[in-house]
């Protein structure tokens, strides 16, 4: 299936995609349409990551019944408190569930490449490039997301710097795997201590979380407000009631007067046993709601939502679309939903996100999410094998923006609804250090372990000095963009937001930076330099 061969000095490539007869069309014709696949593959990530959100915000929002005694009434005291740490949340859940499409990516290459001493490409590139995706163009989005002169800085410093002290060191350790300690090769020691050291930041961000003496960085935390996620109008309410999508909203909370928002993991302290209010609904609204629950019995509730998610998938007008006045914005909206329609009816299998507390449909989104990936990786193959151009270039630039999309996704919906900067920037700092700790670790280590039992030798890089260039750029490059984040919390008090020519001005510099990044990786692994 795979080879090429050479027709007048031009390299034809053989490999195809579903059938053979692809390799009877023109390369250009086939770069187009492999281009579009791997534009739709993104858009099919960008959906399941929705419906992954959904039931992580069930995993999160899980509390357990807790009994104590009052030392003076001697009475029991009864209060729910939370499973989730909200500092184990962002790095274990959101960081980890945003950066799943690299990682799954990453895995899949590892696996394909078992029992080859080299290396993959695809995945140690994707991931680098991802990290720069994530660093540059998330925070020069996020910077300019909030309204004009609105500010928003970050809360629990403490936490942020041990953060931001693991994702630097990820790519320190990174460099010294390529370049010092054994050059060129990666050793079964070396992978298992590259996972092991996700364990390690878990551990010691949250003994920063928690202040503990002797470990933690003795940097008091700021009063967070009390209202972190702002309200919303009472509108949104009554849509989501008049609608039902059971596949689109969460269940709500026992006292209805609260429904939960991802972000909202973060609460005014550590131990507060719900979500922040996002809305108040008044008693009308509240007895639909009633009246919605006594509807649904216990022995039809799953099989109702369940269907709802496939009527839900394949209606092609929402309320807010009818609402639309400008008759083509409406057309534009029904045919976008048409395109969409062959992910949203796949996703719909999904079971409800509420079951289990989420688990179940956690886990099966992230089925999906391997399942594209593959895909992703199939198609990139064969671009390259087509155009001539590097893997590793196609991993900096198409494969790290499209599987960075839910990152970008996550912190641009932190900055815009949370008070604080927190989420949006931890979800940054965290998903670059799980995309060298989980994303290049667990390949490496799958490699170098079938490698070490099958050949007593270790795994060689094919490209490690294309590598090991791009995460010196890299580094250079973070520096500057750190330097920017703490000048506008010295000079304006707050990392996102501030006057509105000064967030884009540093919209345009962190860009620039990206581009910077991307220049230089390509041309080096291109062998111009």
């Amino acid at each position: 299936m795979v080879g090429l061969f050479s027709v007048m000095g031009h390299e034809k490539c053989e490999s195809y995609l579903i059938f053979s007869g692809e390799a009877a069309l023109g390369d250009n014709f086939r770069t187009f349409l492999y281009f579009l696949g791997l534009a739709y593959c993104f858009l099919g990530l960008s959906a399941i990551t929705a419906r992954f959100f959904k039931s992580m915000e069930n995993v999160v929002k899980h509390t357990r019944k807790v009994v104590e005694i009052d030392p003076v009434t001697q009475t029991e005291v009864v209060r729910h408190e939370k499973v989730w740490n909200y500092t184990i949340a962002d790095i274990s859940l959101l960081a980890f569930g945003t950066s799943f499409p690299q990682i799954s990516l990453a895995t899949i290459d590892a696996i394909r490449n078992v029992g080859n001493l080299y290396a993959g490409g695809l995945g140690p590139g994707t991931l680098v490039g991802s990290a720069a995706f994530d660093l540059f163009p998330i925070h020069a989005v996020c910077v300019v997301v909030p309204k004009a002169g609105e500010l928003k800085k970050i809360a629990d410093i403490g936490v942020w710097l041990v953060e931001l002290f693991w994702s630097f060191w990820a790519y320190i350790w990174l460099y010294i795997i390529l370049k010092v300690w054994t050059p060129d090769v990666v050793t079964l020691w070396e992978a298992l201590l590259t996972v092991l050291q996700y364990g390690l930041l878990l551990t010691h961000a949250y003994a920063q979380d928690k202040r503990w003496p002797y470990i933690s960085l003795p940097i008091e935390r700021d009063e967070r407000p009390e209202e972190w996620v702002p309200e919303e109008s009472p509108y949104f309410i009554q849509e989501s009631l008049d609608k039902m999508d059971f596949s689109e909203t969460s269940p709500m909370s026992e006292e209805y007067g609260e429904t939960v928002d991802i972000f909202s993991i973060h609460s005014v302290n550590p131990t507060d046993q719900k979500y922040e209010r996002v809305h108040q609904i008044d008693d009308n609204v509240a007895q639909i709601s009633d009246k919605a629950k006594e509807m649904m019995t216990e022995d039809v509730h799953l099989l109702k939502i369940w269907r709802q998610q496939f009527v839900d998938a394949l209606t092609l007008e929402s309320l807010e679309t009818k609402k639309l006045k400008n008759s083509y914005l409406r057309m534009g909206r029904i045919l976008w939903q048409s395109l969409l329609i062959p992910w949203r009816f796949l996703f719909a299998f999904v079971p409800p996100c509420h079951i289990a507390h989420g688990w179940i449909s956690f886990i099966c989104s992230l089925l999906f999410i391997s399942g594209i990936a593959y895909i992703v990786t199939r198609i990139t193959d064969l671009i390259s094998c087509v155009t001539g151009i590097n893997a590793y270039v196609i991993a900096f630039t198409a494969l790290a923006s499209g599987t960075s999309w839910p990152d970008l996704v996550a912190s641009k919906i932190a900055a815009e609804r949370q008070i604080t900067a927190d989420s949006a920037i931890a979800n940054i700092t965290c998903s670059n250090s799980v995309n060298i700790y989980v994303g290049i670790g667990v390949p490496w280590l799958i490699d170098t372990l079938y490698n070490f039992i099958a050949y007593r030798e270790p795994l060689r890089i094919q490209d490690a000095g294309g590598l090991s260039f791009s995460l010196l750029v890299f580094f250079s490059t973070s520096v500057g963009c750190i330097s920017v984040l703490v000048l506008r919390r010295l000079i304006f008090g707050a990392e996102l937001g501030g006057p509105r020519i000064w967030a884009w001005i540093t919209c345009v510099y962190f860009m620039f930076l990206w581009i910077i990044f991307v220049v230089l990786s390509s041309l080096k692994v291109s062998g111009f330099i």
